[in-house]
């Protein structure tokens, strides 16, 4: 047995890595299972930092699982201010009161007149009026639960006569259809799956002890005509979005089962110098209506970012390209204006509060000047360019007087080069032209918060279901990821959206414009809320 000492026992191979991960993949849940590889993936990042010197809890913390809060006020209160525990309760935000009743659009609204009067009658309080209808009505809202699918049978009447042995059946009703499945029931299970991570042998367990079976295999069979169904809307929504002004885009880590296997369809159109697979998020503004894509495989978000240019008119001008500054965000074919994104050089000093807190207060409070000013505009309703002038007027002195702080500080010998404070300067300003190209160009954001934010719906995939078995469902989950999160950023219900292609294939393949998210209610009737 191996002698225990220290940290020793940790340090392996990739090679003894992935035989511990195989010897523990039998033994544990899911769940647990994937929290055991990632901190595997963490142990050579955290062994490292502990040769590098001490490690405090705080470190440790922030390495595993992240920073709790980068508000400046908590990562580096300042010298004699009060604890944030002890600050005075701070009054609710909004939206955490009681639900309207209008904000229920999905519910069956049922519109119920008044039993002994109607408009126009007399008003049986005085009969001097008349009673007129008040443009707003009573609500009442009864919520009640019920499985995920449903089933409903039919049990048709038989009889036989005695004599001759003819058998009579009761006519189907109209309502039993022509299929066992509606097509509901795979728009149900898309949006479990892709849109809140419901792997499909979770729902199967849980239909199954509800007493409505439906089995993995058939879950996946009755995604498919859906996938079909809106393929001609994902291209559109591409096409749309190659010709956006501004395109965040961003990636994570994704598994695709299939390809560890040798000799499998995956496997054989793998490049093989790539060893990984990913999830690219870009988000687009097509005429004011957000559109979020994804694209999983070995590609890295540059890479696919470029592929969706490709679609891009001609006589367009360069977008924007924001996201963050690894080189394999940056495809050099895609002529692009390229931004990165502030928060990650903010994110940089954050790390470093508890062991520089001075000069760290000292740039974060500046940056959140900068952010400040950006609410303002966004508050004020300004447009573009009126925004610009504003960050020239007042974020511009903020950021020069920060520049010059810094590279007085690395220049001047105040800072160590290679400390942890010295490197995000450093890093700061290598990228300071693209992190500051809000402060010259039209319409550019300040960071890529969007995109990541975007990116955590393949995160909780990935969280739930741990991977994708084939690339032939990565990219059904491509899709309905992309159409799902397409529709929540646009206020649109997705199963009501979901359920409008499925039920109109053929006009949907005919003019897939007409049913992008945010023109689908002008070629299809919506649910009554009124």
């Amino acid at each position: 047995m191996k002698e225990v000492r220290g940290f020793e026992a940790l340090t392996m191979t990739e090679a003894e890595r992935t035989a511990f991960l195989e010897r523990v993949r039998g033994q544990v849940s899911l769940p647990d299972y994937g929290i055991i590889e990632g901190i595997s993936h963490a142990l050579p990042e955290i062994l490292t930092l502990i040769e590098q010197g001490p490690m405090t809890m705080r470190k440790l913390r922030h390495l595993l699982f992240g920073p709790k809060t980068e508000k400046t006020h908590r990562v580096c209160p300042a010298s004699g201010s009060p604890s944030p525990e002890s600050d005075s309760p701070k009054p609710k935000r909004k939206g955490h009161g009681r639900t309207k009743a209008t904000a229920y659009t999905g519910a069956r609204w049922v519109q119920v007149s008044h039993p002994q009067v109607k408009p126009g009658d007399r008003c049986p309080h005085c009969p001097k009026g008349a009673l007129r209808t008040q443009q707003s009505k009573a609500r009442i809202l009864r919520i009640t639960g019920s499985p995920p699918i449903s089933a409903t049978g039919y049990a048709m009447e038989r009889l036989r006569c005695d004599t001759c042995g003819q058998v009579f059946t009761a006519p189907t009703p109209a309502e039993a259809g022509t299929e066992k499945y509606d097509p509901s029931v795979g728009v149900t299970v898309a949006l479990l799956r892709y849109g809140s991570g419901m792997p499909h042998y979770r729902l199967a367990r849980l239909q199954k002890s509800l007493g409505v079976p439906l089995p993995e295999s058939t879950q996946w069979e009755l995604m498919q005509p859906l996938f079909q169904q809106a393929q001609p809307v994902w291209e559109e929504l591409i096409g749309q979005a190659a010709n956006a002004p501004l395109i965040h885009h961003d990636d994570t880590t994704m598994r695709i089962l299939d390809r560890r296997q040798a000799g499998s369809a995956t496997a054989a159109q793998m490049n093989p110098q790539r060893k990984g697979t990913f999830t690219s998020n870009l988000l687009a503004e097509v005429e004011d209506h957000p559109v979020a894509l994804y694209f999983t495989g070995w590609q890295h978000a540059g890479e696919n970012l470029a592929a969706v240019l490709r679609h891009r008119s001609t006589d367009l001008e360069p977008p924007i390209q924001m996201c963050d500054a690894l080189s394999r965000n940056v495809s050099p074919p895609s002529p692009t204006i390229l931004a990165h994104c502030l928060s990650h050089g903010r994110r940089e000093f954050v790390s470093l509060a508890e062991s520089f807190p001075s000069q760290c207060r000292h740039v974060l409070e500046s940056l959140g000047e900068v952010y400040g000013v950006d609410a303002q505009a966004k508050e004020q309703g300004m447009d573009p360019q009126q925004r610009l002038l504003h960050h020239q007027t007042h974020s511009q002195p903020v950021m020069d007087q920060l520049q010059a702080w810094m590279q007085e500080q690395i220049n001047g010998k105040q800072v160590e080069p290679n400390s942890g404070l010295g490197e995000a300067m450093a890093y700061l300003l290598k990228y300071w032209g693209p992190m500051t190209l809000f402060l010259r160009q039209t319409g550019a954001p300040l960071d890529n918060n969007r995109c990541e934010q975007a990116l955590k719906m393949a995160i909780l995939h990935r969280k739930n279901s741990l991977s994708y078995k084939t690339l032939k469902g990565a990219r059904n989950g491509d899709l309905f990821m992309s159409l799902i999160h397409t529709c929540r950023l646009n206020g649109v219900n997705p199963f009501d959206y979901l359920l409008a292609l499925a039920t109109h294939a053929e006009a949907v393949k005919l003019l897939p414009r007409a049913w992008l998210p945010w023109n689908y209610p002008a070629s299809a009737p919506t649910t009554d809320t009124s």
